[in-house]
Parts: structure tokens; C-alpha cells; sequence
């Protein structure tokens, strides 16, 4: 809801001048987000994976209140505080509760619809909002639609969805039966292996951070972008919603081309598709090519974004997998932090144009990045593999 329209919120409603102080709030639903991620997986596997959707959803409730009511700025940056911690703890249940039901052969394909049902309902939100707000104005009215989804969202998670952490276990005592009995890594150990130690994981981290640190730029800048050129919100809206829509439905083709073809130069290529999407918008001014290069981006984004569970579902023991999910999470979405900061100062200092190239040229770096440094997953036993130390076969 917020892709069309906050940015021009923080213009015209609350006069702020700096596109640092725009995009401030995506700094502050990144960094709530990234930090909920880690430590709803490490509580998912304590206390069960319903338990913490469901408070996901309890806690998104004020959202769009505040943000309907908002008197200052102050009130927007609080509704995103709510807003990443929710995200935080609904999106990564929703991400872990389908690697447990899915087997090692259609995880790929698993998190493809996953994604692609999350990411068409961003695009249509964001269409739908940016069409209301052209028709009846930028507030309270387009915030109509977040209170009919959260209460959606809350009464699905109590009345429909089922505790899935039971299946993790089965597969873990299935795949690992002599390590049945045995304890979990430390928290210390996992997120170190994830971040840093593994070359597999490494590599899914980094692009993770960077495709959201783009993302997040595309969030805070392109709007005001696309204004700049003269485009009305009607028009934002459509380009707001075609990226995160063709996103969201080439996922249900990525993910399972994942589980035929593999994961490495998936991830590798979608990331330099990215890089060329973002870089054919800096180069425009144009609404028919403003459309392709967000087209461009959606198609590259699909390409990594279900690709990069999938290969930690690949390579981690299913009884800690929902804690090394929420550490990739965690780095994951820092990049929305990271990527508002960084396009913000550098749209203040050098102008958006600028901002955008520096944004594309490290889209590209982490793709090469991934390249020389990540292994194919897809080919493995999980058997075989030991993120902790070298694979068995080795």
C-alpha cells in the first residue's frame, strides 16, 4: 500500500525536503523487520511456528490507523516500526511453515508460491492504492484497504493455517537419524555460518542484502523519480504495481526452474537483470520505458528471491533451519535500511540519477560475487552437505 503514495505523503503532507528524511522510513521498517526475522526463527523452532503468525498479525493492527491518522511524520515512522516487526514475524512464518511442508524436490517450487502470493498482492495494493489516492486523495482513504487486510490476515492465521514444526522434526530425524537425539549448533554458530563462514550461505546472505538494498531504493526513490518526469500518481501506481507484480508471478516459474536447473546461475543472472532494469530507468524519462525496466527488475528479483530459500533448504539441517532462515532474513532485509540510507544521501548529494547508478553497479558486483564464490546446491544430498564443516563426500 505504502509503494505509490508515502513518498509523496512525505512531499506534500509533511514538507519534508530531503530525500534522506523521505526514505527514513523505510530505514526504520528495514531495520525492524531484519532484526524480528532473527529472532522469529530462533523462536519458531522454541515455541512453534502458529503461535508467532498470529502475533504478527495482532501487532499490524494499529498500522494502518497510524498511518490514516497521522499527524507528523512521527506517526508514519512509528506505523513502519509495527509494520517490520509484523512483516518480521508473519512473512518469515509463512516462508518456514512452507519449507517444512514442501520435501527437498519442489522446495523451489514451494517458495515461488509463496512469494508469488505475496508479491502479486503487492502489486495489486500498490495499484489500487495509487488509484485511489489520484480519485479521493492521498489520505485516510487508500489506508481503507490495510485494515480489511490485517483483519483477513488475522482471522486466516487463527482459524485456518496449522502448526507445521512437526514436520521439520520428521524430516530432520529422517535425514539426520543419528543426530536424533543430538543438540542443535548455538545461535552464535548458526549465524556465523551463515553470514560469513559457509561460501554457500556467504553468497545467499549478500545477494539477499542487496536485492532488498535495491528494493528498497526502487520503494523511497522511484516514486519521486517518476513524478519528476511529469508522470501523475495513476501512473505511478501502474508502475508501481507491474514491478512487484511481474515479480510475484514469475516466481510460480523460477522457483520450480530452481528444482530442474539449479540455483547458482539463477541467482547470478537475476541479479544482473536487476542491475540492467534499474539502469534502463536512470537512463529514461519515459513512461513506456520506466514500464520495461521495472518489468526488467521483476523478472530479475523472481529470478533470485524464491531461489535463495530454496538453496539454504538445500544445504541446512531441517532442525535448525528455521533459525539459519531467520539469520539470511535478517541480512536480507538490512538491505532495505541499508538501501534507503545509501540512495537517499547519495540522491541529496550527486542528485536520483546518481543514486540509481550507484545502486545498479552494486547489483551487478554482488551477481559477479556470487558468481566466482557460490557453488550449485541443488545436486546435493542434504545428507552429504554440513554448512558447520566440509561436506562428507569431501
Amino acid at each position: 500500500m505504502e509503494r505509490s503514495i508515502l513518498p509523496a505523503m512525505a512531499e506534500h503532507e509533511f514538507q519534508l525536503a530531503t530525500h534522506t528524511a523521505i526514505l527514513s522510513f523505510i530505514v526504520v521498517f528495514g531495520l525492524s523487520k531484519a532484526l524480528t526475522n532473527y529472532y522469529a526463527g530462533r523462536f519458531s523452532d522454541s515455541y512453534g511456528r502458529k503461535r508467532i503468525l498470529v502475533a504478527g498479525w495482532v501487532l499490524a493492527a494499529p498500522v494502518p490507523f497510524l498511518l490514516m491518522w497521522a499527524p507528523s511524520w512521527n506517526w508514519v515512522l512509528m506505523a513502519n516500526l509495527l509494520l517490520g516487526i509484523s512483516q518480521g514475524l508473519t512473512w518469515s512464518m509463512t516462508v518456514i511453515m512452507k519449507i517444512d511442508l514442501a520435501g527437498p524436490r519442489q522446495r523451489g517450487l514451494a517458495m515461488g508460491i509463496n512469494e508469488f502470493a505475496g508479491y502479486v498482492a503487492v502489486g495489486l495494493a500498490a495499484l489500487a492504492t495509487g488509484w485511489i489516492a489520484g480519485h479521493y486523495g492521498l489520505s485516510p482513504a487508500p489506508f481503507y484497504l490495510g485494515v480489511a487486510f490485517v483483519l483477513a490476515g488475522l482471522f486466516l492465521s487463527i482459524f485456518s493455517v496449522r502448526e507445521t514444526h512437526h514436520h521439520a522434526k520428521h524430516e530432520a530425524s529422517r535425514q539426520h537419524p543419528d543426530q536424533k537425539n543430538s543438540r542443535a549448533p548455538s545461535p552464535r554458530t548458526i549465524f556465523w555460518n551463515t553470514t560469513l563462514h559457509d561460501r554457500n550461505l556467504f553468497s545467499v546472505s549478500q545477494v539477499g542484502l542487496v536485492n532488498n538494498l535495491n528494493d528498497g531504493m526502487a520503494w523511497g526513490l522511484f516514486p519521486l523519480v517518476f513524478a519528476t518526469a511529469g508522470l501523475g500518481l495513476d501512473q505511478i501506481g501502474w508502475i508501481a504495481a507491474i514491478y512487484p507484480g511481474t515479480w510475484g508471478i514469475c516466481q510460480l516459474f523460477t522457483g520450480a526452474l530452481s528444482d530442474r536447473i539449479g540455483r547458482k546461475w539463477l541467482i547470478v543472472s537475476g541479479m544482473w537483470v536487476q542491475a540492467a532494469g534499474i539502469g534502463l530507468i536512470a537512463t529514461t524519462s519515459a513512461f513506456d520505458s520506466f514500464i520495461a525496466g521495472a518489468i526488467f527488475m521483476g523478472i530479475g528479483t523472481a529470478m533470485v528471491y524464491p531461489t535463495l530459500l530454496a538453496t539454504i533448504g538445500d544445504v541446512v539441517n531441517p532442525a535448525w533451519r528455521a533459525s539459519a532462515v531467520g539469520v539470511y532474513r535478517l541480512w536480507r532485509d538490512l538491505g532495505y535500511a541499508v538501501g534507503a540510507l545509501l540512495s537517499g544521501l547519495v540522491a541529496d548529494l550527486f542528485g536520483m540519477a546518481s543514486a540509481l547508478w550507484v545502486v545498479a553497479g552494486l547489483t551487478m558486483l554482488s551477481g559477479t560475487l556470487a558468481a566466482f564464490r557460490m557453488q550449485e546446491t541443488r545436486i546435493w544430498k542434504i545428507e552429504d552437505y554440513n554448512p558447520l564443516g566440509r561436506s562428507s563426500s569431501e
